[in-house]
């Protein structure tokens, strides 16, 4: 499939997936960040599950099996992620001080300090490599540890830049290629002798949380394909292989996340179903999966005389977001149409409903 196939996809997609309301969800945003931090640490070597990191992240329960420094890379990798949200949130320029705020917040527990000819640094606090460093056993050599301080506040300006000036705009696609481009030009110029990817990462992230878009992960399982995509841009010198690798990837991540939202809701409506044909006396336990739906059905018994837009300011969502949800309500059998749909209203079904005849 061609780049320009694959980005005509992936808009489908995320139409659908706004369309879906999937970003609404209580705890959206902290379980997706959640697995964008486990996969980002186990192309690192991580063996941490998700699962596994929800309860150290909620409940500071420590996984049995994993090492202290596995479980300490996660806990930090969160906290990164976090101060990057709140700077991204407040549109914080990119500066190199930044960038080492937030290298030291990724190192805390599992960097240290180096002497070497050029001097002593420590990781642990975001310091700038003062020594060379390869791509693994046989790999090519990276930046001059000399030129790093310059190439690093260069990329700050163009992101700075790029940042200004599609903040102004609904180019997603241009969004989009800016974080990969600034993933790949922090992993090239590699600024730290540890910490590079999940940095590079971080920031390709924070681009997209300030864009108002869904971020894009790297699956531990497609690391391979990962690595040999950045390779090949390198030695080709043009961004072509990575900017094909990331859309790619999105389009697989997002295309599961709509199939398991709408298995997801699929099961809840089969259960809602279920549970007024045996006349549950509690209807709502049968909603518990979509907060929106509970909080809609709620208001119709208190008020049906509200149209999409006043039930959706009632409830903060979109009109869009409310007519899907009585749809499905409606379908489940939990409400009906008494009326014309200019005229009329909703009511929640009862067994009075059903004595009448209504149902």
């Amino acid at each position: 499939m061609s780049l320009d196939n694959k980005i005509k996809t992936l808009l489908s997609l995320l139409d659908e997936y706004k369309t879906l309301g999937i970003a609404e969800q209580i705890d959206y945003n902290k379980f997706y960040l959640y697995s964008l931090i486990t996969h980002s640490t186990a192309i690192e070597g991580s063996t941490v599950t998700e699962i596994e990191n929800q309860l150290l992240f909620d409940e500071g329960i420590t996984a049995k099996g994993r090492s202290i420094q596995e479980q300490m890379m996660n806990l930090d990798l969160k906290a990164a992620y976090e101060q990057s949200m709140k700077q991204a949130m407040a549109h914080t320029d990119f500066s190199v001080d930044m960038l080492k705020g937030f290298s030291a917040l990724v190192m805390k527990n599992t960097g240290g300090e180096y002497n070497t000819a050029s001097g002593s640094f420590d990781s642990s606090k975001g310091d700038l490599r003062l020594l060379g460093v390869t791509a693994g056993v046989g790999g090519s050599s990276y930046m001059n540890f000399r030129k790093v301080p310059e190439k690093l506040k260069e990329l700050c300006q163009y992101l700075n830049m790029k940042r200004k000036e599609l903040l102004n705009t609904d180019d997603v696609i241009s969004m989009y290629k800016t974080s990969f481009d600034a993933h790949f030009q922090l992993v090239t110029i590699h600024p730290w002798v540890d910490g590079n990817g999940r940095m590079s990462r971080l920031v390709m992230n924070h681009l997209q949380y300030e864009f108002g878009l869904v971020p894009s992960k790297v699956v531990k399982e497609d690391k391979a394909e990962y690595i040999q995509s950045l390779i090949e841009a390198r030695e080709q010198e043009t961004l072509l292989p990575f900017y094909e690798f990331m859309f790619d990837e999105h389009i697989r991540n997002i295309s599961k996340e709509i199939e398991a939202y709408k298995k997801s809701q699929t099961a809840d409506l089969i259960k809602s179903e279920s549970d007024l044909i045996n006349i549950n006396p509690d209807p709502i336990k049968g909603l518990s999966a979509d907060p929106i739906k509970v909080r809609l059905y709620k208001a119709i018994q208190e008020d049906n005389s509200l149209n999409y837009a006043e039930y959706g300011a009632l409830l903060g969502v979109s009109e869009a977001t409310v007519k899907r949800r009585l749809g499905e309500l409606r379908k489940a059998g939990m409400i009906i149409r008494v009326g014309s749909n200019k005229t009329g209203h909703w009511e929640v079904v009862n067994s009075e409903n059903r004595k009448e005849g209504k149902v």
